[in-house]
């Protein structure tokens, strides 16, 4: 089965709201052999909503349709809904009961624009919203699904997980669909697709199995996507191609599925007992805060303090005065000495620190904008790594992709990974 999704509402086309209910609800269809192939987003128009409910309902077996179904003037979805099933509104008792029960719980009494919601086209199953005044509907025709529900998230994901997807359980779509996405970081889109190599060696174009590359500022996501006829012969097919990819890339992928490197380094931290504790600069408690966002990190995380200017970093840290002079504050020796400091002051295991320069000025022809150093020092040894980051990004960009590499050289000292 394929399926089209509609977004209803101007606030998306104008960007005032960013469209998460597409990704929700195609990730829901795919969990139930449904195919996604086309999303579509419209303004509050009549004929631009009417034209795009018939070209889905033309060429797709599922249609499911989000927003426009408030109480106001510019909510008309249902109207449009009616017009293209060539049917009328009745009221439908349970949603009228629902509305009362919500103003009930208010203390203040519907008004007609609210009741009138429980208004639904007469060839629908009304899909009752638990969470809200406005129905969903549900219409069946020529072998073929149209779902219409609210655009408020909450509302859509309740209605989806407790109407939508336990009814397209019982219907035999014969394709089982599933993803699984390696995330790696450290290394180029264009490099890491050079180690991979040839991907039809990997499975061929027309076993059902497809790989995506998609880049971001701190990784590149490796997606895998299979179509089998049943669940174990897709976890086969998706496992052989995975079992490749980590042969291939072993030392840039730090994991699967949605698990962040945070959590990697602090599992690694924990099952090892070892303590961290961070200086920051030029990232200014990022590293920190991705450390703590992680529930339990209290056991392995000692401190993080931001030394931003050159006096704290002599002050909170000992970094020599003669280095910072000698050297620069963004150089190899004051991240080292940053790292030992941290580390030696907090008598923690490791201690990592970051100093650079994030712009968009301070830069020059030795020091550009985008040169990080990150320390690193544990009892054995205290280095650092020259990162060189591309300004194009902006501030935020430079200052994200250091607290990320910050955390990947730190998985990867603890794993014992060997420089390339």
């Amino acid at each position: 089965m394929t399926a089209e999704i509609i977004s209803i509402g101007d606030e998306l086309l104008i960007g005032q709201v960013i469209n998460t209910n597409q990704a929700y609800i195609s990730d829901k269809l795919n969990s139930v052999g449904v195919f996604t192939d086309r999303m579509t987003t419209v303004g509050d128009n009549e004929k631009d909503i009417l034209d795009a409910f018939k070209n889905a309902f033309s060429t797709h077996d599922i249609v499911a349709v989000t927003g426009g179904l408030g109480p106001t003037h510019d909510d008309i979805t249902r109207e449009v809904v009616c017009k293209f099933f060539d049917t009328d509104l009745i009221v439908d008792e349970e949603s009228l009961e629902n509305i009362k029960r919500i103003f009930a719980q208010r203390n203040l009494a519907p008004h007609k624009i609210n009741e009138d919601q429980a208004l639904v086209p007469r060839s629908c199953t009304a899909i009752q919203n638990k969470l809200g005044t406005a129905p969903g509907y549900f219409i069946q025709k020529n072998h073929k699904f149209f779902f219409v529900m609210p655009g408020v998230p909450y509302e859509m994901k309740a209605m989806m997980n407790e109407f939508v997807i336990p009814f397209l359980q019982k219907q035999k779509t014969g394709l089982v669909i599933r993803h699984l996405t390696l995330k790696t970081t450290g290394i180029a889109e264009s490099f890491l697709a050079e180690k991979i190599g040839d991907i039809n060696s990997i499975f061929s174009p027309d076993s059902g199995t497809t790989l995506a590359f998609l880049p971001s500022p701190l990784g590149v996501r490796l997606r895998i996507s299979v179509k089998a006829e049943n669940i174990a012969q897709a976890e086969k097919n998706i496992s052989e191609v995975e079992n490749i990819l980590r042969k291939k890339a072993c030392r840039y992928i730090y994991a699967s599925g949605d698990i962040e490197l945070e959590d990697v380094v602090g599992g690694l931290l924990k099952e090892r007992r070892l303590t961290l504790s961070i200086a920051e600069s030029c990232t200014g408690g990022l590293i920190a805060d991705r450390i703590t966002n992680v529930p339990g990190s209290s056991e392995y995380f000692d401190c993080g303090v931001i030394t931003y200017s050159n006096e704290s970093k002599i002050y909170e840290l000992g970094v020599p005065s003669y280095a910072i002079k000698k050297y620069g504050a963004v150089s190899r020796p004051v991240a080292e000495a940053m790292a030992q400091g941290i580390r030696t002051k907090s008598a923690s295991d490791i201690g990592i620190s970051t100093t650079g320069i994030a712009g968009p000025s301070g830069g020059s022809a030795e020091k550009p904008v985008g040169l990080i150093w990150i320390g690193y020092s544990d009892k054995k040894e205290t280095l650092a790594f020259k990162m060189q980051f591309n300004s194009s990004g902006g501030r935020r960009i430079i200052k994200e992709r250091a607290a990320q590499a910050a955390l990947e050289i730190l998985r990867r000292k603890i794993l014992k990974i060997p420089e390339e």
